[in-house]
């Protein structure tokens, strides 16, 4: 037998509220709606009771807190600022710094370059001799299509002169020094470690020395006809690190670059030197 279910009983309706009842009539002050309330413009007719959108330009919006979180807003902005004014001061007291390290760089640079007055050494090639090289006429023509391998040996003469009067230079070991034709290192060596005072003039010997160098059949042809015309080009490479000395102060070493364009008339022990042109410059660090 299956079990009824009897709705539930809605609850009685309420009563209406009636304005006239004795709460309203409790209150201290009449409640007055639009059509009660005196119209300032007459002219204009009063607007029905109900609900209204108004429409505000975006511009003209004013994001102003509510008086309950005002107190909040205010601690909130103070905290703001206090957070920005250290990192403001600690990146202007940065750019101080760096500003005054500059001008004092600058400054001392220039009271080193008024007091010492400093000038760049100069370096030229005055003599080269030749050995392991002398291969004839004959020799290119019977292997004419064939490379030829050499191991070739210059003992070059090295003129340097510093001309300061207030600077000495240290020249430290590990250089080199090579010597190229046609961008084929034909042989290689190193400066003398020495140290040349102010206003000195040093004239050393170096020896460069080639193992099993390859000459392609082109840059033997090429060689040999520049022997036959008397004027064969070579490079002269110089990679020396070197110390200054002023006073008792030594720098950090500094690396002297020179790059001699040479013209000799023969690959012989008794080669001259027909032109030379020598470039040079300083790396810092």
């Amino acid at each position: 037998m299956t079990d009824r279910v009897h709705p539930r009983d809605s609850p009685p309706p309420q009563p209406p509220v009636s304005v006239n009842d004795e709460t309203s009539s409790e209150s201290s002050e009449p409640m007055l709606t639009l059509a009660t309330r005196p119209n300032p413009c007459p002219d204009k007719p009063v607007p029905p009771p109900g609900t209204y959108v108004i429409h505000i330009p975006k511009d003209q919006v004013y994001r102003v807190p509510p008086p309950e979180n005002a107190n909040r807003y205010q601690a909130l902005s103070r905290k703001s600022k206090t957070r920005r004014r250290p990192c403001c001061r600690c990146l202007c007291w940065s750019f101080g710094i760096l500003a005054f390290l500059l001008a004092l760089l600058a400054v001392s640079a220039a009271i080193f370059y008024l007091v010492v007055k400093p000038r760049s050494p100069n370096y030229s090639v005055d003599a080269i001799s030749v050995s392991g090289l002398n291969f004839t006429a004959a020799d290119a023509a019977a292997a004419s299509s064939a490379s030829l391998t050499v191991s070739p040996e210059f003992d070059v003469t090295v003129r340097a002169d510093n001309p300061n009067d207030k600077i000495g230079i240290y020249y430290e070991p590990k250089s080199s020094v090579e010597i190229y034709y046609d961008d084929v290192s034909l042989c290689n060596g190193a400066v003398p470690s020495f140290y040349q005072p102010s206003n000195n003039v040093t004239v050393f010997e170096t020896v460069l020395k080639g193992s099993g160098v390859v000459l392609t059949s082109t840059v033997k042809n090429s060689l040999l006809q520049a022997q036959s015309q008397g004027k064969v080009p070579l490079l002269l490479t110089v990679r020396a690190p070197v110390k200054i000395k002023v006073g008792s102060v030594k720098s950090w070493t500094i690396t002297v670059k020179v790059d001699c364009d040479i013209t000799v008339d023969s690959l012989t022990a008794n080669a001259k030197i027909f032109s030379k042109d020598c470039h040079y410059g300083v790396k810092i660090w």
